[in-house]
């Protein structure tokens, strides 16, 4: 068959550890053989990073923004123990927390359902898809170690010289401070992402947080997506069958664990990062999520929502065979190629995206998968497949629905 034409490249942000190992596995033998790929690469690898002072990261989110569509492999955010390993010149942040504040977009992260994988909680019976907001908070704080005594003080400073001030802690001996921002207009933007996002899909929208603490900033997020919602939404809302409350965070916690899915929660930037690893991993793997950022602008960032598996990657190193699961990055691709041929009209790098998910998930419910997911499989006798070997036969079955 001939190859695929793209009209537009893709935005495609190389990364880091077994799963930039996974991410030419899935190019050589699912993408390439089938479509003229068209791509602007930026490699977000640790080292890469490091040299270019992570102007890399940066210079991806900019052509996010020109080409309207990017996929991303995991990266590494580095800690003390990454700065001596990769002899960093500083303790880069986080690459997703840098493309997030810049794009200024909400992450919609969805289980991937397949049959034999059951979800941990009994009475789930729909996904539940996390609406995380990508801007501020702990992603984008300003810490400091307190060495001593004194007094820790919060002030801002208006350009007409209004000055404002509260204590934050009278210290007697050494601690820890952290100073978190956010932004009115970006939580707007969340507000409209998650409200559209819930139309769109005909699913019931959750927010919480914890403003009975946070009285100022948790509470501005929850007087503003209710301010938005009556305007804005609630009509709509009506008039598609669906609904939208508010609930603290440790009562949404209570209510999901009891609930059957099927709806949308909405959380603050670290919520959302939490609460998505528990719901993958609760509905059978982490690597089992689809994740993708949405900014208010219309651009789209896909990606996996696991890290770089990195204890597979030093096996890997030594020559050791490993059994992978590479589910949420090849969605990555099959999300941001759906996406890039809707917005270029070319419905024939949509079907060949609908096809390599159905390929997937064929492969696994004919009972060939990797490790992770033969451990809890219901499906008698699975086979399990190294990291190479199920991307195989993932194209077999691709070959055939072509």
């Amino acid at each position: 068959m001939d190859k695929i034409k793209m009209i537009t490249p893709l935005v495609e942000m190389d990364g880091d550890e077994m799963t930039r190992i996974l991410w030419k596995m899935i190019k050589d033998e699912l993408l390439l053989p089938f479509i003229d790929l068209k791509t602007e690469y930026y490699d977000l690898g640790l080292e890469h990073r490091d040299a270019t002072n992570d102007q890399v990261t940066v210079d991806s989110a900019m052509a996010t923004k020109k080409y309207g569509v990017a996929v991303k492999c995991a990266t590494i955010t580095p800690n003390a123990a990454r700065m001596e390993e990769y002899h960093l010149k500083e303790m880069w942040k986080s690459p997703n927390g840098t493309i997030r504040a810049l794009l200024d977009g909400t992450v919609f992260r969805t289980p991937i359902i397949v049959k034999g994988i059951e979800p941990n909680v009994r009475t789930w019976k729909k996904p539940i898809t996390i609406a995380r907001h990508a801007y501020g908070d702990v992603y984008k704080s300003v810490e400091m170690k307190v060495p001593g005594p004194g007094k820790a003080e919060l002030v801002f400073t208006g350009e007409d010289g209004t000055v404002m001030k509260e204590t934050i802690h009278e210290f007697k001996g050494p601690g820890v401070l952290q100073g978190m921002h956010n932004l009115n207009k970006s939580i707007e933007s969340y507000a409209r992402s998650c409200f559209s996002y819930a139309l769109d899909t005909r699913q019931d929208l959750w927010f919480a947080t914890k403003d009975t603490i946070s009285k100022k900033y948790d509470h501005t997020f929850k007087d503003i997506m209710q301010e938005i919602y009556e305007k804005e939404y609630a009509d709509k809302f009506k008039e598609a069958g669906i609904t939208y409350f508010y609930t603290l965070i440790d009562d949404a916690v209570a209510r999901v664990m009891k609930s059957e899915g099927g709806y949308i929660w909405a959380c603050k930037n670290y919520d959302g990062d939490v609460m998505s690893d528990m719901i993958s991993s609760a509905f059978g793997s982490l690597a089992m999520m689809t994740s993708v950022l949405v900014s208010p602008d219309g651009n789209f960032e896909y990606e996996a929502a696991h890290g770089t598996v990195q204890r597979h990657y030093y096996k890997h190193l030594k020559g050791e065979e490993t059994s992978t699961n590479s589910v949420a990055t090849i969605f990555a691709w099959s999300g941001a190629l759906r996406k890039r041929g809707e917005l270029d009209r070319i419905p024939e790098l949509m079907t060949f995206a609908d096809k390599l998910e159905k390929a997937t998930l064929d492969t696994i419910e004919s009972g060939k998968m990797t490790k992770d997911l033969a451990l809890i499989t219901t499906l008698e006798h699975p086979v399990v497949l190294n990291s190479k070997d199920f991307i195989c036969a993932i194209r077999e079955n691709l070959e055939a629905s072509l």
